[in-house]
């Protein structure tokens, strides 16, 4: 019996989300644009004939960014793992409780490999760089894509399934432009560096409150890196307040 397992990378994710804070914690809780940029020999068009009569797609890809995992993009999968953990703990129940790690999407698994629906955008040739459009991605910038799948509606969609702990969609919160962050904003907004999509999808994620569920304190700031601006904020029991949004500096 085979213990090893070798996989390609057939393409990488572009995402606004710079950093794993702030990534929602399931697809489709916020309508961001992304796209895969498709490495060779796998950017064929060709290999794309017949996409466009798909509304969605699975995306199958690799949790890079582990911090138990040594190799950023490794293509050998051991069955055996040394750094296995039978039990996790879901931030959904608070970050306290452990249950079992298969039933959870946890990021720490034997297989590092995670499952994501999309929508699906277009395939689009840019230069000499072919790049799948999707929204509704909950993929770190720069995560290794191992497959793409058609979503087949009458197989795939379970409407009467059970979901356990995560039975019903996250609470969302009113999100709050402060006085001092609004006028960054504006300003922004202004001069063109910041477009009003990333606004939107901004506030999409905050609006699910990205704390780590564990920690409750209203009066403690986060600071959190979307689509190239740091986000300060802080969270009380009713809203998100946006104090500060500036520009990183790119050296």
């Amino acid at each position: 019996m085979k213990i090893d397992l070798k996989m390609p990378i057939i393409g990488f994710m572009h995402s606004p989300y710079r950093e794993k804070f702030g990534i929602p914690r399931q697809p489709n809780l916020v309508q961001v644009e992304s796209y895969i940029e498709m490495q060779a020999p796998y950017n064929d068009v060709l290999a794309f004939q017949g996409i466009e009569a798909f509304s969605h797609l699975w995306l199958i890809w690799q949790f890079h960014d582990n911090k138990n995992q040594t190799d950023a993009h490794p293509t050998v999968q051991k069955q055996q793992n040394p750094c296995f953990r039978a039990q996790v703990r879901p931030p959904r129940l608070g970050g306290n409780q452990k249950i079992g790690v298969f039933a959870t999407r946890s990021m720490y698994r034997p297989a590092p490999i995670g499952l994501s629906v999309v929508q699906f955008k277009q395939v689009k040739k840019v230069g000499k760089s072919l790049r799948v459009y999707v929204t509704g991605a909950d993929l770190l910038h720069g995560t290794p894509i191992l497959d793409i799948k058609p979503y087949i509606q009458y197989s795939d969609a379970v409407p009467d399934a059970q979901s356990g702990y995560a039975q019903d969609e996250p609470i969302r919160k009113t999100v709050l432009w402060m006085d001092t962050a609004e006028a960054q904003k504006n300003q922004l907004l202004g001069s063109g560096v910041l477009q009003p999509q990333i606004v939107q999808e901004l506030e999409q994620v905050l609006s699910l409150d990205p704390r780590p569920a564990y920690q409750d304190d209203a009066e403690r700031i986060y600071t959190m890196n979307f689509a190239d601006f740091d986000v300060s904020f802080r969270v009380d029991q009713h809203a998100v307040h946006i104090l500060k949004i500036v520009l990183i500096a790119v050296d």
